[in-house]
């Protein structure tokens, strides 16, 4: 059946949930996989928000607590997402930045280090806990 593989090629690329393979993988696979993508996000971000309520509460709210939640977020999305979007990042950031001619960018991304350019592009992770603390300090979140 198509529409399960579709959901495991999903739930096994976008997250670290083990699922079996999908028994095939094709452009019509592929494309139900990006159908399931956006209700797997969400399920992950409720899992995020669900945590970072919880150290919310335990901290009483407070300005520490709620950075410490937004952190504790931040890095959960990362991990439950084997920090896919993170490493994506870091590969575009390199290879653009070395300012080499398309091949050989591309070959920087395709390397499995990161470079100083994919480091900075990691601050991301600075700015999306310092916007989650504060949209939710604000009321806002």
């Amino acid at each position: 059946m198509t529409g399960s593989d579709g959901l495991r090629l999903a739930v096994g690329t976008f997250t670290i949930v083990p699922v079996p393979p999908p028994r095939t993988v094709d452009r019509r696979v592929a494309g139900q996989a990006m159908l399931w993508s956006p209700l797997l996000g969400a399920g992950l971000g409720a899992l995020a928000g669900a945590l970072f309520e919880g150290v919310r509460e335990a901290t009483h709210h407070s300005v520490t607590g709620t950075l410490v939640a937004a952190t504790l977020a931040v890095a959960l999305l990362a991990w439950l997402t084997r920090g896919l979007h993170l490493d994506g990042l870091a590969d575009t950031a390199d290879g653009l930045g070395s300012g080499r001619p398309a091949a050989a960018a591309l070959a920087i991304m395709k390397a499995s280090d990161i470079g100083p350019f994919g480091v900075l592009a990691l601050l991301v992770l600075l700015v999306q806990t310092s916007a989650v603390a504060e949209s939710i300090s604000r009321g806002t979140g």
